[in-house]
C-alpha cells in the first residue's frame, strides 16, 4: 500500500508542469490492452513499439527473448521506457501463461484463415496483441494458442507492414474505440497511485535520500 503522506511530500519536489503532466496522463493509462513482441530482431522495432504503447496509453509491454536479447534503444523509445512497464520473458510459454492467468485473450496480429479485420474487432475483451519477428512472423506456439487472429485491411500491392507501424495503427484504433465504451478500462486508484510514485522515483535524482529524510523526520517528531 502506498504511503500517501510520502507521495504528497515527494510531489513537492516536482515542477508544476511535471505534476500537471502526471495528472493528465495517468487517467488515460490502461491495462485492458497490452502488447507482446516475440523475438523481434531489429532493436529499433521493439523500441518503437514501446513508444507507441506510451503514446496510446498502454501501460505494460511484454518482450519475449527466446533467441534475441538486447537493451532498449533509448533514442528511439524517446524516454518511453521510463513510463511503461516492461516485462521480459525467456520463453513464449512463460509469457502466455502469465497473460492467461491475468485473463488476457491472446491476439495474433497476422493474416489467417479465421482472422478478424481491425475495424470489426471486439474491444470489450481484455487482450494482448502479439507481434512477431520481422521475417518469420509469429511462432507456431503463439499461433496455436491464439484466441483471435487480427489483420489490418490493406488494399495495395504490399502485403505487410513493419511491426512498429502495425502496432501504432492497431493501438490507435482499439484504444479510441475502447474509450467510446462504458467499460472500466482505466487503472484502479491504487494502481494510479503506485504508478505515480514509480514515475516520481524515476524523475527525482535524489529520491532515496529524500525518502530517508522523510521517515527520519517523522520518527523524530513522534
Amino acid at each position: 500500500m502506498i504511503d500517501i503522506k510520502l507521495l504528497e511530500h515527494l510531489e513537492t519536489y516536482l515542477t508544476e508542469n511535471r505534476k500537471a503532466r502526471f495528472d493528465a496522463v495517468l487517467p488515460q493509462r490502461t491495462k485492458h490492452f497490452t502488447v507482446a513482441t516475440e523475438d523481434v530482431y531489429q532493436l529499433h522495432n521493439t523500441s518503437a513499439v514501446m513508444r507507441s504503447c506510451d503514446v496510446f496509453g498502454i501501460q505494460e509491454v511484454h518482450i519475449i527473448e527466446e533467441q534475441n536479447s538486447k537493451d532498449i534503444d533509448r533514442e528511439i523509445a524517446m524516454g518511453a521506457q521510463k513510463w511503461v512497464d516492461l516485462k521480459r520473458y525467456h520463453t513464449v510459454k512463460d509469457c502466455i501463461s502469465h497473460l492467461k492467468q491475468n485473463e488476457y485473450q491472446i491476439v495474433a496480429t497476422t493474416p489467417h484463415i479465421n482472422d478478424c479485420e481491425l475495424y470489426d474487432y471486439d474491444v470489450t475483451k481484455k487482450a494482448c496483441f502479439f507481434f512477431g519477428r520481422e521475417t518469420e512472423g509469429l511462432s507456431d506456439e503463439v499461433l496455436n494458442t491464439a484466441d483471435c487472429f487480427l489483420k489490418i485491411p490493406m488494399v495495395g500491392f504490399t502485403e505487410s507492414l513493419n511491426i512498429s507501424v502495425s502496432a501504432a495503427i492497431i493501438l490507435q484504433h482499439v484504444t479510441t474505440k475502447l474509450k467510446q465504451t462504458s467499460i472500466n478500462w482505466q487503472l484502479t486508484e491504487a494502481e494510479q497511485q503506485e504508478k505515480r510514485l514509480d514515475w516520481i522515483k524515476k524523475t527525482i535524482k535524489s529520491y532515496d535520500d529524500i525518502v530517508e529524510r522523510f521517515y527520519a523526520n517523522r520518527t523524530y517528531k513522534i
